[in-house]
């Protein structure tokens, strides 16, 4: 089955994932989510994702973290440029997240890259998603 919005897909797997206490999530693989993902273990939000390979397209096997007594590093996921309506940033107005706390993803002609990398590379593009 084909799915229209694979981000959000992945987004949500994820947040019900740590709803139910899961250690681990497995999602569907494409390029875009596995860069995603990169960028989510980059921050710490996850431990690891790994890259099953199966006679389709694969699976990503999401490895969560939990700090003290079960918290989960991630507290809020939110995807902001949708199929029906796309939402772009400047270079001068990228998006900060949680005053600097969060991460925003971005697809940008640099590849895809969070808040503080396209700063830093003084990029704009497309906001995929946030998360804090």
């Amino acid at each position: 089955m084909s799915v229209s919005d694979p981000i959000a897909d992945a987004l949500t797997c994820i947040r019900n994932a740590i709803q139910a206490s899961k250690e681990t999530v497995d999602i569907p693989a494409s390029k875009l989510v596995e860069k995603i993902l990169s960028i989510f273990k980059k921050r710490g939000y996850v431990e690891d994702v790994r890259l099953l390979k199966d006679s389709a397209q694969g699976t990503l096997k999401v490895y969560l973290r939990y700090g003290k007594g079960k918290k989960a590093a991630v507290l809020g996921l939110k995807r902001i440029s949708k199929p029906g309506l796309r939402v772009y940033a400047t270079r001068d107005r990228l998006p900060r997240v949680l005053n600097g706390l969060g991460t925003a993803v971005l697809s940008t002609s640099k590849g895809v890259l969070d808040d503080k990398e396209a700063r830093e590379l003084k990029v704009g593009g497309e906001v995929l998603c946030y998360i804090w």
